[in-house]
């Protein structure tokens, strides 16, 4: 395959038209497979996670991965056609996944393949992961297994707007639950949960956390849902609530949990500390290409396969993530083409850097 974006864009076409929900993704992956063969790359298939290197590999050199995710949430109603087959035009392409994220996948596999047998300072990888969207084990928390002593450093592939997000918060998301005693209300009976569950969310809310992140400041704690009682008359003996957190770097979320638990009388229940922070140290080159290209630099609210890997990175990709998981999702073609050249002139760079 070449580079044309014409190219590139076709194949976005193509995959959008395959589908490939979170733990559904075989067919995509095994067009990609096909497709790679005929490109004559080898391939290393974990399950349905893609793994491609270059031809001229040294072991003795780093290895930049580049990684983004074939799979994708189911469509929303709100389609107003066919997400698998959408109108066609030459300006955009629209489908499930297009945004998020099939124009990274296909930008770096044009760039990949850019960079095909020719020597440079590091190791080029690519990684297309499954099951990114919905935290599943199949995805990169297996394949980082096999890489994790290979790999080190990643762009992660999301639609960014190629701006480059630097550091991304992590997400912890806890279960809360208030237990009393039940009662008649007209008499007074009882010991409310819904009070005691009201008292634990006012701690909750006035904690602080003394650790600043230099990337992404404070840790981010929100309650989004109370659930309490069965009818009027009935003093609630549990009420349930849930914490939104956004962790930074400073606190790992078993860390937090720690912090939180003793602040408050209800049960504090995480449903995955998996889902951490990541921020790349400022002195690192990955940074140091984004200042010489002159790329806008943020700290990404949302999450991604970058919690799941170890080794520093930076998120960047075409498409804007305001699209994603929205319906009739489209990315444009020239933002595709931006991708590609945006991820040839940053690989470029990085290259210059090792000079």
């Amino acid at each position: 395959m070449n580079s044309k974006p014409s190219t590139a864009a076709n194949l976005l076409r193509k995959l959008v038209s395959i589908r490939s929900f979170s733990g559904e993704e075989t067919a995509r992956a095994d067009y990609l497979t096909a497709f790679f063969h005929e490109q004559g790359i080898s391939i290393k298939r974990y399950g349905n996670n893609l793994v491609l290197r270059n031809r001229v590999e040294d072991p003795s050199k780093p290895t930049l991965m580049l990684n983004s995710h074939l799979d994708t949430v189911q469509p929303t109603t709100g389609y107003s056609f066919d997400p698998f087959n959408p109108p066609h035009s030459d300006t955009h392409i629209r489908g499930l996944g297009s945004n998020d994220a099939g124009a990274s996948v296909v930008a770096m596999t044009t760039t990949f393949l850019h960079f095909q047998g020719n020597p440079l300072p590091f190791n080029l990888l690519l990684a297309l992961t499954a099951e990114e969207e919905n935290s599943g084990s199949g995805g990169m928390r297996l394949l980082w297994q096999q890489l994790q002593n290979e790999v080190d450093m990643a762009i992660i592939g999301e639609p960014t707007g190629m701006r480059a997000a630097i550091a991304e918060r992590g997400l912890l998301v806890i279960d809360g639950e208030a237990r009393g005693v039940s009662g008649h209300a007209a008499r007074n009976e009882g010991v409310n949960a819904l009070y005691i569950a009201l008292e634990d969310i006012a701690a909750l809310r006035s904690a602080r956390f003394e650790r600043i992140s230099p990337a992404m400041g404070e840790v981010k704690l929100t309650v989004t849902q109370i659930q309490a009682g069965t009818q009027h008359n009935v003093v609630p003996d549990r009420c349930r609530f849930v914490v939104d957190i956004r962790p930074t770097e400073q606190y790992s979320n078993s860390e937090i949990m720690e912090i939180l638990q003793p602040r408050v009388s209800s049960e504090l229940t995480a449903r995955s500390l998996t889902n951490r922070s990541s921020a790349t140290p400022a002195d690192h080159q990955l940074i140091h290409c984004i200042g010489a290209l002159g790329v806008e630099r943020y700290t990404s609210p949302t999450t991604s396969d970058w919690m799941r890997i170890t080794c520093p990175a930076i998120k960047m990709g075409p498409g804007e993530s305001a699209r994603s998981h929205q319906a009739d999702e489209y990315v444009l073609v020239e933002e595709l083409e931006q991708g590609i050249k945006g991820y040839i002139a940053f690989i470029t760079q990085l290259k210059n850097h090792y000079k």
